[in-house]
């Protein structure tokens, strides 16, 4: 199966039924955000929420796309604003994504990505019930850090604080619904969809979806 396109097929969007919160954790270098643009890439009715941060913007990255780029006084006004869904610090920047646009993705019936940390992702569950979490893994430690090493622009130092809060991100994964071992890519693609169809077939969603011939059925 090809990265960019996949064989596995997501029902729609249910009309009638308020979408699903997605929440993506993985310690940095296991591959969630590769993971996460390939199936947002492919699936329109499923949306990635672009998070605010405090840090640079770093080459090859667009405001708006990749991350809303602000400065620390902005943040924080947000934060007093109450305007975050959830916030946290990581590699000493701020990061937060923004409730009312996940609020109103979700009234729409439209599927919401967040790709945060365990900090993050504990905020989430503790501000809406209806969420799923899946978390991802490395295939091992030597792999993740291979990983780290092979994006360059690092310093040695800072890939060694990364490996070591990664054991920390880790250590938060019984916290989650799901867990994908991203050892090869288009598996692990293949398993992150596996969950999401699985969970727009529930009773729950799919009682709202096929209302009409539900009632048609059984009259």
């Amino acid at each position: 199966m090809d990265a960019q396109t996949s064989d596995a097929v997501i029902p729609a969007g249910n009309t009638g039924a308020s979408g699903r919160l997605y929440i993506v954790s993985a310690p940095s270098g296991a591959g969630k955000t590769s993971l996460v643009k390939a199936l947002v890439a492919t699936h329109s009715d499923i949306a990635l929420s672009v998070s605010y941060t405090t840090r640079p913007m770093r080459a090859g990255e667009r405001e708006g796309s990749d991350y809303h780029f602000v400065d620390l006084p902005s943040f924080e006004a947000m934060v007093e604003n109450a305007a975050f869904l959830e916030h946290a610090r990581v590699f000493d920047h701020r990061y937060g994504t923004a409730k009312e646009w996940v609020a109103s993705r979700l009234i729409r019936g439209t599927d919401v990505i967040l790709e945060i940390d365990w900090q993050g992702a504990h905020q989430v569950r503790a501000a809406r019930s209806d969420c799923t979490g899946i978390f991802i893994l490395p295939p091992s430690c030597e792999v993740l850090e291979e990983r780290l090493h092979g994006r360059g622009g690092d310093r040695e130092e800072v890939i060694r604080r990364r490996m070591r809060d990664a054991v920390a991100e880790i250590s938060h994964y019984a916290e989650y619904d799901y867990l994908i071992v991203n050892d090869e890519f288009d598996r692990a693609l293949a398993d992150l969809e596996v969950i999401l169809r699985a969970d727009r077939l529930t009773l729950g969603r799919q009682r709202l979806a096929l209302a009409p011939l539900l009632q048609d059925l059984i009259r």
